[in-house]
């Protein structure tokens, strides 16, 4: 990860990690707690997830088919946006594992705001996408 000096990079290896942690067995619930309650959540499927009860029914739709996943975030780039909170932008690379133990890879771009709440750092908003082969116009 590069970015500040500051807390931002800390704090976002340590959601990295909890993430990881979250779907090293596909874990919906735990997934979902590494979010806010109140977070706002574009992910690989059609449609918005607002709120940690659509984001864990996002999370649960991938039962079946996502056995495991690691992140890394990588080439991320920082802007505080207040002492308790930041913005990091950059690619994530997934290792899945699907169903019958296949292998998929993916890089996408990122998104996070990410926050401390009550002592916790937790995502607030996450934005990931493909890159696009070319400009939309």
């Amino acid at each position: 990860m590069s970015g500040t000096s500051d807390a931002a990079s800390p704090a976002l290896a340590i959601v990295q990690a909890a993430w990881n942690a979250a779907a090293r067995d596909w874990n919906p619930d735990t997934l979902t707690a590494v979010y806010t309650e109140d977070a706002l959540f574009f992910g690989g499927r059609p449609g918005h997830s607002v709120g940690s009860s659509a984001i864990r029914e996002y999370f649960a739709s991938y039962d079946g088919v996502i056995e495991s996943a690691t992140l890394a975030l990588v080439e991320q780039h920082f802007i505080r946006l207040g002492p308790d909170c930041f913005l990091a932008q950059g690619y994530g690379e997934f290792s899945f594992v699907i169903s019958g133990g296949r292998t998929s890879n993916s890089r996408l771009r990122t998104t996070l705001v990410i926050v401390s709440q009550h002592g916790e750092w937790k995502i607030r908003q996450h934005h990931f996408s493909t890159s696009p082969d070319t400009p939309p116009i």
